[in-house]
């Protein structure tokens, strides 16, 4: 039998556990733990960040950021929960939405991964040239055509604002 040149049987047992056709499993996110994100996707795959900025124009100054999965599927962040659902209630012609938690399992991979940089947009703060004007005139020397008086209204100013 030994040096009979017979080629190897298959085995007549069945595997107990089948590990090639063993898929990861999805990340379970639930909707209260990233609500203010959402799943942007099913849009054409030439579409740049300008293009998805333009579709949700209107929530850009509420805060609104993307951030890539893919070429067909993006992740929407915005400031709060309630944009995010009125968002998700507008009907766009070019792209579809949905909640993280439907979402494709490489959009909620990447929600997980990338969990701490997901927080709200804020919103940027009022910017002032004070700091450039007097890091301009340091730099060349020359003096400032400001009035004591004008200058006291920006540093008041950027009081408030801290």
């Amino acid at each position: 039998q030994l040096s009979g040149g017979e080629k190897c049987r298959e085995s007549q047992q069945s595997p107990r556990f089948d590990y090639y056709g063993a898929e990861p499993a999805a990340p379970d996110l639930s909707d209260a733990e990233l609500p203010h994100v959402i799943e942007i996707y099913d849009f054409p795959s030439d579409f740049r960040t300008e293009d998805l900025l333009r579709v949700f124009c209107s929530y850009q100054k509420k805060g609104f950021d993307i951030k890539w999965v893919d070429d067909t599927h993006a992740l929407g962040i915005f400031s709060s929960p309630i944009t995010a659902r009125d968002a998700l209630s507008t009907k766009h012609l070019m792209v579809k939405t949905r909640p993280l938690s439907q979402g494709s399992r490489a959009s909620k991979a990447k929600a997980r991964a990338y969990a701490d940089y997901l927080q709200p947009a804020k919103e940027r703060p009022e910017t002032s040239a004070a700091l450039a004007r007097r890091l301009v005139i340091g730099a060349l020397g020359v003096r400032s055509n400001l009035t004591p008086a004008q200058r006291d209204a920006e540093r008041r100013k950027l009081q408030e604002a801290r």
